[in-house]
């Protein structure tokens, strides 16, 4: 058993400060905010944030991947407000995912694959 499962709250936080911040933000509790769909609020996560946020939520997202699945149930109760598992009745067609694993896999995915990360470089969005 990993030592993350007797993780506090507050220390699971700080060993994920990038993923506790997309809990505070485009996966908390009014991620609806952030999107019509639980899968547009996981493509809001890159846009908000700089290249270096991005890079550590990527390094952050693939320790927490080679997690067990014990210890990402642990992990993700501490890091976001919503339950990426379940279809809510409200908002409507607001979709869910298998597993966890598969939520945080899709997470991984978006962040790998924004074009900042793909470039390497910060990207100027007013030209």
């Amino acid at each position: 058993m990993s030592r993350l499962l007797y993780f506090t709250d507050y220390e699971i936080r700080q060993t994920f400060d990038c993923l506790a911040g997309l809990g505070a933000s485009s996966l908390g509790e009014d991620a609806d905010m952030f999107g019509d769909t639980l899968e547009e609020a996981i493509q809001c996560g890159p846009r908000t944030h700089d290249l270096p946020f991005k890079l550590q939520t990527i390094a952050e997202l693939r320790t927490l991947l080679a997690c067990n699945d014990a210890e990402i149930d642990h992990v993700t109760w501490a890091l976001i407000r919503i339950d990426p598992t379940v279809e809510p009745e409200e908002p409507p067609n607001w979709g869910s995912f298998p597993s966890l694993r598969a939520f945080w896999s899709a997470v991984l995915h978006v962040f790998e694959n924004d074009p900042e990360v793909q470039a390497e470089k910060e990207i100027d969005r007013n030209p």
